[in-house]
């Protein structure tokens, strides 16, 4: 291999980076060739004539010369099981293939939002909160996590298994688009992406048995194909969450469920805050906020249209069991 820097190539003996001060420590012999004459297709290590990005503080990173062709290159992030030290530069980054990136559409835009995790809130509507068994000027809305896979665009969702109740939750979906902790109320709309409509699928028996024995509701909320999510609407093209703006669900054309989002025990903002204060909000989070009233049951061969004013629909239908 040959390392080319500022016109002149040499022969490399050996190429150390030093991981935490991001210095590249060569030990080398000149090899006496301009650049002119090293112009060919050969790989080079093209080292840029300045030190890489700073890193910011508190996040140690580690940069490594890229492999490149002669022209091209500079500094990549090094990622978590790279090899640099005695032998060489090990370009794989993962053992086994890594899974599908999940992900939501955005409208008028090919390109689709990438989900990095789901953060529900529970009994954020105060009818709700009691149709539930609880009383909601005693117990504040609280919060559980799905996986970002259980995340679809809608189509025919499988009837999940272990369950003989699943139920349907309309819910405001917000996706954060900029990273944040312990954030105001009054920046907490900063964070946001873009806004749209989903449908927290829960096996309503596992939850109640799961509450009944003091447990997590993690098996009756997290499973597959249980975070169905209509297109988002980017702030950047106007979407947004009005406070009198109507949500619904019917089955089959008729209405099971409908709300405002001014119903809200905690607001958008409020709920950004909150959140941001138990963990750091990144860009690729989706909050489900909560559903109001009307929550029930679905069979197979149900057809669920979910909608909140001003954004994007949601379709799905419930397949056979299997």
């Amino acid at each position: 291999m040959r390392l080319q820097h500022d016109c002149i190539e040499y022969s490399a003996s050996q190429i150390a980076i030093n991981l935490s001060t991001h210095i590249v420590d060569m030990r080398v012999a000149p090899a006496r060739r301009s650049c002119r004459a090293a112009r060919d297709q050969r790989p080079v290590i093209a080292l840029p004539a300045r030190r890489p990005p700073s890193r910011p503080p508190g996040n140690r990173i580690a940069w490594r010369p890229t492999v490149a062709t002669p022209g091209r290159g500079g500094y990549e992030r090094a990622e978590a099981g790279d090899s640099h030290l005695g032998g060489g530069i090990n370009m794989s980054r993962f053992v086994i293939e890594p899974p599908p990136q999940a992900s939501v559409a955005v409208a008028g835009n090919s390109g689709r939002f990438p989900v990095r995790r789901i953060i529900c809130v529970g009994r954020n509507y105060a009818e709700h909160a009691r149709e539930m068994g609880s009383d909601p000027d005693r117990e504040p809305p609280f919060f559980f996590m799905k996986p970002a896979d259980a995340v679809t665009d809608g189509g025919v969702i499988p009837y999940p298994p272990l369950t003989a109740s699943l139920h349907y939750e309309v819910e405001l979906v917000v996706a954060i688009g900029a990273p944040g902790d312990h954030v105001a109320p009054g920046d907490g709309l900063a964070l946001a992406y873009g806004y749209g409509v989903g449908v927290d699928l829960t096996r309503r028996d596992l939850q109640n048995a799961a509450k009944s024995a003091g447990r997590p509701w993690e098996w009756g909320k997290a499973f597959d194909f249980s975070a169905p999510c209509g297109p988002l609407s980017p702030v950047s093209a106007g979407g947004r969450a009005a406070p009198d703006a109507r949500l619904s669900l019917t089955v089959n054309g008729q209405l099971r469920q409908t709300g405002v989002i001014s119903d809200m025990i905690w607001s958008v903002p409020e709920i950004i805050a909150n959140v941001s204060g138990a963990m750091r909000l990144a860009p690729g989070d989706l909050i489900f906020t909560g559903t109001p009233a009307g929550v029930g049951p679905l069979s197979p061969g149900d057809v669920v249209a979910a909608r909140i004013d001003g954004l994007p629909p949601l379709d799905f239908s419930i397949a056979p069991r299997a």
